[in-house]
């Protein structure tokens, strides 16, 4: 039996338990895959143990289950994931790719940007450093599902390993991809300005880069914001699962028929799956009021 050639994944961060946004990313990465006879994993991005929530983990993955959004494979945790990384770093200080920066974020404000050349020139220091990736300069070039041909400016060299010792975003979520095999990767749009700089990082890694996908957002009250834990979005109710995806779907530009509403969550994703057009999604970042 072959491999199927689409792999995608939900990687939520266990800053608190899972909101109406999320549950909107997570069923558009789900029913992307799904559709297109792939396989869809769940990849947990504990890296940054002081934001953190207690329990919040365990409470997303139950909502996951409760919305019948099962995942595929075992459940990755990046915290156990170390050794990846870290064998990713040596290779690239071998390749004389990375580089100490001793800058901190107020430096970096009032000098209007981070300084790579002035930077790269001060290895010294007794300051804690940042690893960074020499990469800017040049452009990268996608093709975003929605959003067409895009191109993106890389002017910053990237951490890869912050100040205080905890791995970066940018290095774990490449790692992870490329560790995982995901050729897929469909996501909130508040991610889509750091796709240009991921894809460096695949390319100087030797990979292939996934093809991306950038979902709506949902906004939060006044419109201004995305809905998102740190502007304390109220968790979704796992009880009203059948209406919480119903809102999702419809968030999504798919309406389910009347009789079909109120049926079991795994009905109602079979529905949906079945149905799912990459060209009927509505892209209009908005708000929604969640069941």
């Amino acid at each position: 039996m072959n491999a199927p050639t689409y792999i995608g994944r939900f990687a939520p961060s266990p800053t608190g338990p899972l909101h109406f946004g999320s549950l909107v990313c997570a069923l558009g990465s789900y029913l992307d895959a799904i559709a297109h006879g792939g396989r869809w994993l769940v990849r947990m991005e504990d890296l940054d143990p002081p934001r953190e929530e207690p329990g919040a983990a365990e409470r997303i993955l139950y909502s996951l289950e409760a919305h019948g959004l099962h995942w595929h494979g075992p459940l990755q945790w990046q915290s156990r994931r170390h050794a990846l990384y870290e064998e990713i770093l040596t290779e690239l200080r071998t390749r004389k790719l990375l580089y100490p920066c001793h800058c901190s974020r107020s430096q970096i404000r009032r000098n209007g940007g981070h300084d790579n050349s002035g930077c790269r020139a001060r290895c010294g220091g007794s300051s804690p450093a940042a690893l960074r990736l020499v990469c800017a300069g040049g452009e990268e070039q996608f093709h975003d599902i929605w959003r067409g041909q895009l191109r993106q400016q890389i002017r910053e060299d990237t951490i890869l390993k912050r100040r205080d010792g905890l791995y970066a975003y940018q290095l774990a979520v490449v790692a992870d991809d490329i560790d995982q095999g995901v050729t897929h990767v469909v996501r909130g749009a508040d991610l889509l300005d750091t796709t240009g700089a991921q894809q460096r990082l695949f390319r100087l890694l030797g990979a292939t880069p996934p093809q991306f996908g950038h979902l709506p957002l949902v906004m939060g009250p006044g419109g201004l914001q995305k809905l998102s834990k740190q502007n304390h979005a109220p968790p979704i109710d796992d009880h009203k699962a059948a209406d919480n995806l119903s809102a999702a779907l419809a968030f999504l530009g798919f309406h389910l028929p009347r009789g079909i509403e109120g049926e079991s969550p795994e009905h109602i994703l079979h529905w949906a799956a079945a149905r799912w057009q990459r060209h009927q999604v509505d892209l209009r970042n908005r708000q929604i009021t969640p069941p």
